[in-house]
């Protein structure tokens, strides 16, 4: 009986004609499928060698590699095959929780340089150099707000900008690098693992893109560190591959090819991530455009890609922004043409900047600010020390529960002259996300190890 083989490659280099490789039937049919797997093998074969080839190249300064796939500190090639795609979707729909930006101010934020109680005896006493202006803004339950957040002013009356004051944990020192290394993990490195506390809420929020979690910075936070591939970015246009355009579409095509018909779950998922830097890719073609009106400077520049982004239909579920420049221990200059009020009024710039642009959009976004620490309530020769009891900003889309969030009793019992710890500073946090993203209790105990979360009403 005449047995057909059906495949891509000849039956023979010589003879197509399966007949005629043996006098039996059975032995020319062995022969032919020999053949069939050779040249199988053979191509197979000369694809691995082409991408060697490409790696020779890279270290020749010719090309690009599979080890230098992402642009960034974040990202290799390494991650294509492990959590940097794995758990992405192909879904670039906005999503319906929307997205909570975290920015950290590195140095220290004098919390009473921002907010403060109007006309408190403690404070004319401690710190007569450093309080705030006439020209201040009016908040709720007797506190008063910098005039050098007047860019946000419209969300104030809006109910949309709020602060929790004397925010702290007794697990902060004052030291920059454990207090910040904390508040980013979500608590000590030995409880959390080396985990960080955003990377903890993403368990919590279901698949999403490559896109779900962003650093905007050259490095990745401590905050998004752990198990679900963030992202770390200067600007949109960076995710890409690297190395000389002329080997780009190359390289795209031999990844694809690796990571085709291996019948695992990664393959989805590199695919999927492939479909992400084409996207990142569209989206930085040609110059982002902001809404009329709207100019981004200084940090505004990071808010400027996370807007790109979120209006470009990415799915950013959580990101970053870091911000330098508060460790004012000398000439802190808290009212208008100071050091510190300067540095507030770049970011509350940024912040409407990016509130304005996003349009319709910002209602489905918070923007969380905090420090590692407060200072010390005594003015240090127009400066301050290391403290505790910061402040966290909130503004939101969301309508907040009022302008002074959380407890505050007061100045009269100091802790060894700092602002005593009121609010719970992962208890801010867990609050802020359960607002946001509709979390229960124990979801939100989940992100923060070894600490009981005790939720707050932030919102209306």
């Amino acid at each position: 009986m005449e047995k057909t083989v059906y495949n891509s490659f000849p039956l023979h280099p010589e003879c197509p004609d399966v007949q005629r490789l043996a006098d039996n039937p059975a032995e020319a049919l062995l022969r032919a499928e020999a053949d069939i797997v050779a040249a199988e093998n053979a191509a197979e074969f000369d694809r691995y060698r082409t991408l060697e080839n490409l790696e020779e190249a890279q270290q020749d300064g010719r090309g690009v590699t599979r080890r230098t796939f992402v642009a960034g500190a974040a990202a290799t090639a390494t991650a294509l095959a492990t959590a940097q795609f794995v758990t992405t979707s192909a879904s670039f729909a906005a999503t319906k929780t929307g997205t909570l930006i975290h920015v950290f101010l590195y140095g220290g934020l004098d919390g009473l340089s921002l907010i403060a109680p109007d006309n408190d005896a403690v404070l004319n006493k401690a710190r007569p150099d450093l309080l705030l202006g006439n020209d201040s803004l009016a908040l709720g339950r007797g506190f008063k707000l910098t005039s050098a957040f007047k860019p946000l002013e419209k969300w104030l009356s809006a109910g949309q900008l709020g602060f929790i004051p004397a925010v702290s944990d007794e697990r902060l020192s004052r030291s920059h690098f454990q207090a910040a290394d904390a508040c980013n993990l979500g608590g000590l490195p030995n409880e959390t693992g080396g985990r960080g506390w955003l990377d903890g809420l993403v368990d919590n929020l279901g698949k999403g893109t490559a896109f779900r979690s962003v650093g905007i910075g050259s490095t990745l936070p401590r905050s998004l560190v752990g198990n679900n591939g963030a992202l770390s970015l200067n600007n949109v246009g960076s995710l890409r591959l690297n190395g000389d355009e002329r080997f780009r579409a190359a390289t795209e095509k031999a990844i694809k090819g690796l990571f085709t018909g291996i019948n695992h779950p990664v393959e989805e998922a590199v695919q999927e991530g492939m479909g992400a830097l084409a996207t990142a890719q569209k989206l930085a073609a040609k110059p982002y455009q902001p809404a009329e009106g709207v100019k981004y400077e200084g940090v505004g520049n990071a808010f400027q890609q996370l807007a790109q982004l979120i209006k470009g239909g990415a799915n950013v579920r959580v990101a970053t922004v870091g911000m330098g420049g508060y460790d004012t221990h000398e000439n802190q200059g808290t009212r208008e043409g100071g050091q510190l009020h300067g540095r507030l009024n770049e970011l509350a710039s940024a912040m409407a900047a990016f509130f304005t642009d996003l349009g319709p959009k910002a209602a489905d976004v918070t923007i969380m600010v905090s420090s590692e620490f407060g200072r010390r309530v005594g003015s240090n020769n127009n400066g301050t020390d290391h403290g505790h009891g910061g402040v966290v900003t909130l503004l939101s889309g969301k309508k907040l529960a009022g302008s002074l969030l959380g407890t505050w009793n007061g100045l009269d019992k100091l802790d060894s002259g700092d602002v005593p710890e009121y609010n719970n500073m992962f208890n801010v946090y867990g609050a802020v996300a359960q607002g946001r993203f509709g979390l229960t209790n124990a979801e939100v105990d989940k992100v923060f190890p070894r600490q009981k979360y005790a939720p707050m009403k932030l919102y209306a």
